[in-house]
């Protein structure tokens, strides 16, 4: 089983980083910040694929943490992105558990029942909640 590493520092280049941003596209702290100085996200563009990083929003435009159901729907988009880039390997950080401020059980149960497709990588964290029997 492959998980998502824990300090993501570099990135083949089939790989694409997946953060939580927020919507205004202000990438200024967090994985937010290594994305847009590291990954290719696009200061000012909040949702989806820009160079080798994937914005996952869990604030919104005023930097307010969004409601766990406008997560669920991010992640619904996000799921459905990877399915259209079979090619694309995307490592999901821990969205939404450092400056949203929800918990990894919070965030792992919004994937749980959904379909993922085998090219994203989760957190180790997240996989335990999501498939514990």
């Amino acid at each position: 089983m492959k998980f998502t590493p824990e300090n993501i520092s570099s990135l083949e280049p089939h790989q694409i980083f997946v953060f939580g941003s927020n919507l205004a596209g202000i990438h200024g702290a967090g994985a937010a910040a290594l994305a847009h100085n590291k990954f290719g996200a696009i200061w000012k563009k909040g949702v989806g694929l820009y160079g080798q990083s994937y914005a996952l929003p869990t604030k919104d435009h005023q930097i307010v943490t969004l409601p766990l159901s406008d997560i669920e729907y991010q992640i619904d988009l996000f799921l459905g992105t990877a399915y259209l880039f079979p090619q694309l390997e995307f490592l999901v950080t821990k969205i939404g558990c450092g400056l949203a401020g929800y918990s990894v059980e919070d965030v792992a149960a919004l994937f749980k029942g959904k379909e993922i497709p085998s090219n994203v990588i989760l957190p180790e964290c997240f996989h335990k909640i999501i498939y514990e029997n």
